[in-house]
């Protein structure tokens, strides 16, 4: 979805390449210019001076006072490219097509009984990203993922970088997570909500 920077007043905003299609090892950092020019460097490196002497060392212009070293030209470049590639498509086109995705996949699996789904609704789509947190009743969520593995779909399970929140949630301290993008179709989710069907089969979860 899009973010205007200016409306939301951060300081600073953070995303990384391989979350939109782009290789690993590269993101962006959006920050305000007078933050930057208050911060020092953190790494050293060419590129990162201005002018440098036993006794001192004077920085360089932003963006290279942080930017020390040789630069990840390829991962730059590939990062470029994906960004080129989504606007291409249009990224309301990928919002629309990701929000058909969840409410899709939430109505399903919501069909489904002794699974508990966090976060909103279907009725509050607005509200969420493409991303679905789950659990199944007496099902550890590494169980989950290793039966949706065997079935050829990748998912997550864990307490995905928020342990606070999510042992808050859950007594265990993890839950499954599945998400979609601009590749994955309803026949995915279709076999998804299968792999759902059969974990409770494995383990005898019951409908009641």
């Amino acid at each position: 979805m899009k973010i205007n920077v200016k409306e939301l007043g951060c300081d600073m905003l953070a995303f990384s390449g391989h979350k939109m299609l782009g290789p690993t090892g590269i993101g962006v950092l959006y920050a305000k210019k007078e933050i930057l020019e208050a911060m020092p460097p953190f790494l050293g490196g060419g590129d990162m001076i201005k002018a440098v002497s036993y006794q001192s060392a004077i920085w360089n212009d932003l963006p290279w006072k942080f930017e020390a070293g040789t630069s990840n030209i390829e991962g730059g470049i590939g990062l470029g490219a994906a960004i080129d590639y989504i606007n291409k498509i249009g990224i309301e086109e990928i919002n629309k097509h990701e929000k058909e995705l969840t409410r899709y996949a939430l109505e399903r699996i919501s069909e489904i009984k002794n699974v508990d789904i966090f976060g909103y609704g279907y009725e509050n789509l607005e509200k969420r990203a493409a991303v679905i947190s789950f659990s199944i009743k007496g099902v550890h969520p590494h169980d989950i993922a290793q039966v949706f593995d065997k079935e050829g779909i990748a998912i997550r399970a864990g307490h995905h970088c928020a342990m606070p929140l999510v042992k808050r949630l859950v007594s265990n301290g993890s839950v499954a997570r599945m998400s979609f993008y601009l590749y994955n179709t309803k026949e995915e989710i279709d076999k998804a909500i299968d792999a759902i069907i059969k974990v409770k089969k494995l383990f005898g979860v019951n409908n009641g």
